[in-house]
């Protein structure tokens, strides 16, 4: 396994406070105080997001573990990006609304350093996944996996 640095882990939880509050203090509130007319995907993607802010908050006590939550936060902007807002600039039909969408989106680049990139892909590229059938010990991480017989 790959060491992270306490001064990493620390740059990871600054991370997760930014992600989680910034939703938190954009998100909640609209969550909190919508009106029966509310568009379904708005509330769909509202609802999304805040439980991506709960879990970000999470990732303050366990940042590795949490790990996941912002490299989705990552991904869904980088598609974003690349697949509906660069087409919109390149065609020159960039609104403000979805400018202020695209600025948004950038912020995330602040996380991209705190991410420990050697940790990821030896956790998430390298090393082995669970086993699709059989039973395996769980090395430590509780309960044994067992297959279904």
């Amino acid at each position: 396994m790959t060491e992270v640095s306490i001064v990493r882990l620390n740059v990871l939880r600054a991370a997760y406070l930014l992600v989680g509050l910034g939703l938190a203090v954009t998100i909640w509130p609209r969550l909190l105080s919508h009106g029966p007319d509310w568009p379904l995907m708005n509330s769909v993607v509202a609802a999304l997001l805040g439980g991506v802010s709960v879990l970000a908050l999470l990732g303050l006590r366990y940042p590795l573990q949490m790990l996941p939550v912002l490299l989705f936060e990552l991904v869904w902007k980088s598609i974003w990006l690349s697949l509906v807002a660069a087409p919109l600039w390149l065609a020159g039909q960039m609104d403000e609304r979805t400018m202020g969408t695209v600025t948004d989106c950038l912020v995330t680049v602040v996380i991209l350093p705190a991410i420990p990139w050697g940790y990821v892909v030896a956790t998430y590229v390298k090393a082995p996944g669970a086993p699709w059938r059989g039973a395996v010990a769980n090395r430590g991480r509780g309960p044994a996996v067992a297959a279904e017989p």
